[in-house]
């Protein structure tokens, strides 16, 4: 009996250490923060999953598996993803295909996915004061560039910023504008900005004027934001409709009727 309780007391100390040293592990990688560097050679905080971080490391334990044909497509889909969601050169898409296969499958998906939900939001909500002062830089006599690079300079950084910096940076080292404009849409994905892209690539092409593209494109990105604002108004109503009959239907049903079952209650017992 001592023998067996020696043992279970050993098995129990040796759980609680590794417990604890899990625990400080996950403490300790919680601690670092990840960083992206932006075209401009700044470093930008990005946001990972203290799990994801954990596990990183181990994720080349699985390059044998992951460099198969057979994971080729999804390693090519993984890293056209982590560059729409900002993640570039902090994780490659080997390494998030080793996270799927060390975690639930859908799990990184779903959080990569909702990065590049919010991502694509704030594109979308900067879009149309970035395309009012381009226009405005431009019908002054600015030269397109020039508007662009002042835009990044006197605006905060955010992903609209990230993405036009880099564009004007790859035109400052040869690449065409067509070319620049072109790889933004593709690399970004979101609908409004490939819009804004293709729409300045034809200016380019047809000999348009630049300051005209971009005012029409401003005035269609008010009027498709203008049309959001009064779908979401539309939607709202049937977004309430759940909680009403969920929480406050019966919240007023037990108010009004809470004492009459009371005294009911009374008169039964």
């Amino acid at each position: 009996m001592a023998t067996g309780e020696a043992i279970g007391l050993l098995a129990t100390a040796f759980w609680a250490l590794c417990a604890a040293g899990v625990a400080w592990y996950l403490a300790d990688v919680a601690k670092d923060v990840t960083y992206v560097t932006l075209a401009d050679g700044r470093r930008q905080e990005r946001s990972i999953p203290v799990l994801f971080k954990a596990l990183l490391p181990f994720a080349q334990n699985f390059y044998g598996i992951v460099r198969r044909p057979a994971f080729r497509p999804a390693v090519a889909r993984a890293d056209a993803m982590l560059v729409q969601g900002g993640f570039e050169g902090l994780m490659t898409g080997e390494e998030f295909v080793a996270l799927r296969l060390m975690l639930l499958w859908v799990l990184p998906v779903l959080w990569l996915r909702g990065a590049i939900r919010r991502r694509h939001a704030s594109i979308q909500r900067s879009l149309p004061f970035v395309l009012d002062l381009l226009t405005l830089s431009v019908e002054a006599g600015m030269d397109f560039i020039n508007a662009l690079q002042r835009n990044c300079r006197l605006r905060k950084l955010d992903p609209l910023n990230e993405e036009l910096l880099r564009m004007t940076k790859e035109i400052q080292v040869g690449l065409s504008r067509r070319d620049a404009l072109r790889g933004m849409a593709n690399r970004v994905g979101q609908g409004d900005l490939r819009s804004v892209a293709h729409a300045l690539i034809q200016a380019d092409e047809l000999g348009v004027s630049i300051g005209a593209m971009l005012r029409i494109q401003s005035e269609q990105m008010r009027s498709r934001r203008f049309d959001r604002a009064e779908r979401l108004a539309a939607e709202a109503p049937v977004k309430m409709l759940g909680p009403l009959v969920l929480c406050i239907f019966p919240a007023v049903f037990i108010i009004l009727l809470g004492p009459v079952l009371s005294q009911a209650l009374k008169g039964i017992f």
